[in-house]
């Protein structure tokens, strides 16, 4: 009865230590992280952060913008330090994540306001940005995203804060 009890405790340490080790199961998944990474890459573009966004991006990284221009990762930090773009404020809203092992895919709605070349902006669009654990962290390889129609889009940005809302009350029991 003993040595049973050994070899369970022993089969079921050895099982979550493996456990442990699966990256698919483990930290990396985490919602929450790739919403966090999502702000950050949105910090960097506010403050023209190149080294931040560098770190965000894998070195194979793609990106097809508003007009579907196509740039590369070089491509993409050089134009990330022009001046001349001065967004005051970039969020994101209604974000969705879909965890497929060690790729993700967040697509949601962003909104840009600022200067462009001197003049002002205030965008709304749908984005959606691909991400894979590389090397121990997760990357961007791929992102794409429209701009759209302001009125639909912040209508629906505006049901999301309330959805949210909604639910964040429920679970605070302030319903």
């Amino acid at each position: 009865m003993m040595k049973t009890r050994v070899v369970l405790c022993l089969l079921w340490l050895a099982g979550s230590l493996a456990e442990a080790q699966n990256p698919v199961a483990s930290a990396h998944g985490n919602e929450s992280l790739l919403i966090a990474l999502e702000n950050g890459w949105n910090q960097a573009q506010l403050h023209h952060d190149a080294k931040a966004l560098d770190g965000l991006v894998a070195d194979t990284f793609i990106s097809t913008d508003n007009d579907g221009t196509f740039m590369t990762k070089t491509q993409f930090l050089a134009d990330n330090k022009d001046l001349s773009y001065a967004p005051s404020l970039m969020t994101n809203s209604d974000e969705r994540i879909f965890l497929y092992g060690n790729a993700a895919v967040v697509a949601g709605i962003y909104h840009a306001k600022g200067l462009n070349k001197g003049k002002p902006f205030d965008h709304y669009g749908r984005f959606t940005d691909t991400w894979v654990y590389l090397n121990g962290k997760w990357v961007c390889v791929c992102q794409s995203y429209k701009r759209a129609q302001e009125k639909a889009l912040r209508i629906t940005a505006y049901r999301a804060s309330i959805t949210a809302n909604v639910l964040r009350s429920r679970s605070n029991g302030t319903d």
